[in-house]
């Protein structure tokens, strides 16, 4: 791999950002400045320049860590989202840019910008081993699709640098709806102020942050009329009935996490394969929760003894789990308690992120995990690396604490309303699926990639064939990806690879 070498040119430069964010306006209107009355100061940016060399291109581009403000409805500073934005030099204004965002809901962008889509990159072992303690190796990452688009990484409201603004509460924008229609805001503040409306444009998130982009991508189509050509799922989490394994009446989930747990199992060989392949083993899964468990679930207790004792077997085959554990769920293996009960003569865990992270938890008798073992183990190094990257190559010079856990009180306030804090509404999963429906249909030409990992136990692989083959999307319009890692999929460094080479592919088709 060739240097990326760093040229600095500039620190702290104050930038002026205005115009009104109605959804229904069609023109932006452009005023100086704050007003003086909110003595609220004018937004704040580091801008830098470098040149690097990705996936065998020479590339000069400008990074700019800042502010945009958003407005409200009277025209003043509401929030200021800061972004990482990396812009190619000399290269027409009309370059593809794709928006990238993490889930959460209250995660940063960090993730996804550390793990592998920005300039530079943490590596942690690829083998799922524990990152341990600092120094960690951040390195170029010459692999990232800066070759073929811009990139803006964005923290939402009360992540990273991000914060409400004036008399604003975080509660504004700490909600389902509220947090998507601040991302599309921001998108056409974005496009504005750096004249790029003509500009292909992709959204990319991951986990919550594809729950966002679905909406997300709604508002931009059907009410600000901002066309894109494709979304990126890493981690899809659309419907949630799908990835919600501790509800106890929730079959689906019941259905949606075996071939993950057969995954899993598969990989810590607590199986006996016979000579299957992973794909095969998974396919094995895939075909008994469709054809067998969903019946027998949904016959429940009129389910005949001797179909029920084939299912438990099976279903005890295929998980690496005891028939007398599976029998004693009553058929029902919730996936978070699996991350327990695979390892439990061990006295170990898999982790939920990642099943192939192993724990070694105080309690051994405890039903469920009480820690996650792939978020002990790569989470202090991701926090270190971006916050060392931002200080050294972006000369990010700050003393505002980056928000990585989220501010303290976005969890508890988050409004899963769709409808709004304080609107009445029939509880029901959270399900933007709905969302992504009436973006395609509104453009046609829109594709979805979803790049999943086998070893995810938080949204499991089989949930987003679920949720995207049963909503009258044609198969064409979805291409599915599979890799051998978890919820980041990308901490292995195989799996980062086909993601960056699959994720470049599908940017490539769409442009052409």
């Amino acid at each position: 791999m060739r240097p990326l070498h760093s040229l600095m040119i500039g620190l702290l430069t104050p930038l002026l950002l205005a115009s009104p964010l109605s959804h229904s306006a069609d023109i932006e209107i452009e005023v100086d400045s704050p007003s003086a009355e909110t003595s609220i100061p004018a937004a704040t940016e580091f801008v830098t320049e470098h040149s690097g060399t990705f996936n065998g291109q020479k590339l000069r581009y400008r990074a700019r860590a800042g502010e945009t403000y958003l407005q409200d409805e009277n025209g003043e500073p509401s929030a200021a989202i800061f972004s990482f934005d990396y812009v190619a030099l000399n290269d027409g204004k009309d370059r593809p840019v794709t928006f990238v965002w993490n889930g959460g809901p209250g995660s940063a962008s960090l993730w996804l910008h550390m793990g592998t889509f920005g300039p530079k990159r943490v590596v942690v072992p690829s083998d799922a081993g524990h990152a341990g303690a600092p120094p960690y190796p951040i390195v170029d990452s010459t692999e990232t699709i800066l070759d073929v688009t811009d990139l803006v990484f964005v923290d939402p409201v009360g992540t990273g640098f991000s914060r409400t603004l004036g008399e604003h509460d975080g509660k504004e924008f700490w909600g389902l709806t509220e947090d998507a229609e601040s991302m599309a805001a921001f998108i056409r503040r974005w496009l504005n102020e750096n004249n790029r409306w003509n500009s292909p444009k992709f959204l990319l998130g991951e986990s919550y942050g594809t729950t966002r982009a679905a909406l997300v991508a709604d508002i931009l189509e059907t009410e600000h009329r901002v066309a894109l050509n494709g979304i990126v799922f890493i981690s899809q989490a659309l419907d949630y009935a799908g990835s919600t394994p501790y509800v106890a009446d929730n079959l689906i989930s019941h259905i949606t996490y075996v071939p993950t747990m057969a995954a899993t199992a598969y990989y810590h060989e607590r199986i006996d394969a016979q000579g299957a392949s992973l794909e095969e083993w998974v396919q094995s899964a895939r075909e008994f929760a469709v054809d067998e468990l969903l019946p027998a679930l949904f016959k429940g207790n009129t389910l005949d003894a001797e179909d029920r004792l084939r299912v438990r077997d099976e279903l005890a085959r295929l998980t690496g789990l005891t028939p007398e554990y599976v029998e004693r769920a009553n058929l029902r293996v919730r996936g978070n308690r699996f991350a327990k009960e695979l390892l439990r003569d061990e006295g170990k865990i898999v982790g939920t992120l990642d099943g192939r992270y192993i724990g070694d938890p105080v309690d051994d008798l405890t039903a469920r995990a009480d820690f996650d073992a792939a978020s002990n183990a790569i989470s202090g190094a991701y926090k270190a690396a971006i916050m060392s990257y931002v200080q050294s190559d972006l000369a990010v010079n700050w003393d505002r604490r980056y928000l990585s856990p989220a501010d303290p009180r976005l969890s508890d306030e988050w409004n899963w309303n769709p409808k709004g804090r304080d609107a009445d509404w029939e509880p029901h999963w959270v399900n933007t699926s709905h969302n992504l429906v009436s973006a395609l249909e509104a453009n046609p030409g829109l594709k979805v990639l979803v790049a999943s990992g086998y070893y995810d136990l938080v949204t499991p692989f089989f949930d987003a064939e679920y949720t995207l083959n049963r909503y009258g999307i044609t198969p064409d319009r979805v291409d599915y990806r599979y890799y051998g890692g978890g919820h980041m999929m990308y901490v292995n460094e195989d799996a980062r690879l086909e993601l960056l080479r699959d994720v470049r592919a599908f940017l490539e088709e769409q442009l052409r």
